[in-house]
């Protein structure tokens, strides 16, 4: 079991030192500098490498193209039309209408904020213009002279977007058709709180909690808590790389548990509670080595004591200790410890949770 104080004030000491590295305001700044979103470029250059000179011209330069020129002025397929700069959803194909305005018009756009509306007194005229509010792409202006019931008119230039059939959504969503996946094994004390915490990022397709490290084959839970066979407490996690990279995951693993700290996490004591990334290539060990500098550099004041050691073999922990948290809210380690980190994960990683 784990390391749990009689008294729960104690406990809740425990919990907030064992959390303490989610309030570290260099962990905050140094993630949101290098936030995951391998759509929005960093600057205008970035914009040139990825956009055609004309999507450029539209979406970063408020440019219009010549009417009756768009690729999807006539398009008519079932879909959704997204930001051409980074594939946001903007409408659908029942919110498009011909109004031989020589642009594609849409009656309203997919609800959530989507789309930012500013005044627009340029060339002499008062309009009101429409951005992306994801990235800020100029897509066109909207009107008060639509035809149907919401009696507005989306005038977008086609340049400014992209288009996904619905054969090919439904496609990307059948069970086998993800690709480009990608599998870590990390150990950063308890296992529970791992599991718990990267469950909620975007682009984890599945995490495991187990053992690895050691020496014993099929090793059980008394016998890694006895310190005898060497091994860690971890988690494996596979994830989708279109979706997360291994910047992402380790940012969440070493602001998820603290690294300075050798052999012990709060009051989980001993040597399965060890700071470990098990790398499986040299993309992952040079990933992995490359965090660990930047952060002894600018984050942490004492040295991370992380291993960064060659993954062998990963042994899946017995059934009660996978989904721990989700089936066992009410026990006192994940109320007081479990809980605290997922909720501070969530808070960090706002804009990376799944729905």
């Amino acid at each position: 079991m784990k390391n749990i104080s009689i008294i729960l004030i104690s406990i809740l000491a425990v919990s907030l030192t064992s959390c303490g590295q989610y309030s570290n305001s260099k962990m905050e700044s140094y993630i949101k500098a290098n936030s995951f979103d391998t759509t929005i470029p960093k600057d205008e250059v970035g914009w040139k490498n990825k956009l055609t000179d004309q999507q450029f011209y539209v979406l970063r330069q408020k440019g219009t193209e010549r009417p009756f020129t768009g690729e999807l002025l006539l398009n008519k397929e079932k879909g959704t039309y997204k930001c051409a700069g980074c594939g946001a959803d903007l409408f659908t194909d029942d919110m498009k209408f011909d109004s031989e305005c020589g642009w594609p018009s849409f009656d309203k756009e997919i609800a959530g904020g989507k789309i930012i509306k500013t005044v627009d007194n340029t060339g002499g005229m008062s309009r009101t213009e429409i951005t992306c509010a994801k990235c800020g792409g100029h897509l066109g202006h909207i009107f008060d002279d639509g035809p149907t019931a919401t009696g507005q008119r989306y005038c977008v230039n086609s340049a400014s977007l992209s288009f996904e059939p619905v054969s090919k959504i439904t496609q990307k969503n059948e069970p086998g058709m993800n690709t480009g996946s990608d599998t870590i094994t990390l150990g950063g004390g308890c296992f529970w709180c791992a599991e718990a915490v990267y469950e909620g990022l975007i682009g984890v397709v599945s995490v495991e909690s187990g053992y690895s490290g050691g020496k014993n084959l099929n090793p059980t839970y008394e016998e890694v808590s006895s310190e005898s066979t060497g091994h860690a407490e971890v988690t494996q996690i596979v994830y989708d790389r279109s979706k997360t990279n291994l910047d992402e995951i380790f940012q969440v693993f070493f602001s998820s548990h603290d690294p300075t700290t050798m052999n012990r996490q709060g009051n989980d004591k001993g040597t399965q509670y060890r700071s470990v990334i098990f790398y499986k290539n040299n993309e992952q060990k040079e990933a992995a080595e490359s965090i660990v500098k930047e952060l002894n550099a600018k984050v942490y004041d004492d040295k991370i004591v992380t291993q960064v050691v060659p993954f062998k073999a990963f042994y899946k922990a017995e059934d009660y200790h996978q989904n721990y948290y989700a089936n066992n809210k009410s026990q006192a380690y994940c109320q007081m410890v479990v809980r605290q980190k997922v909720e501070k994960f969530e808070k960090l990683f706002k804009d990376r949770l799944k729905k």
